[in-house]
């Protein structure tokens, strides 16, 4: 049996992509119905953090808050 093999490039960028780099959050690899959800609160949290400068300290309440955020925006749409 023959298999392939992706190869990878690298680029360098200029690190402007939406994604919350240096993030703390566990990433799930399981095809699970919250994975959506978990990514709408990370993101949400993201910019909350960003809006405050992303001074430390207050990680933990962006993301309770994003969570409370995306639970009500969810709640609206089902």
């Amino acid at each position: 049996m023959k298999t392939s093999t992706a190869s990878v490039k690298k680029t360098k960028g200029n690190g402007s992509s939406r994604q919350a780099r240096g993030s703390h959050e566990p990433v799930s690899s399981s095809a699970n119905d919250d994975c959506p959800r978990e990514q709408m609160i990370a993101e949400a949290a993201y910019y909350r953090a960003e809006q405050r400068g992303f001074e430390p300290g207050n990680e933990m309440s962006d993301w309770l808050q994003a969570e409370v955020d995306v639970e009500a925006l969810l709640g609206n749409i089902h």
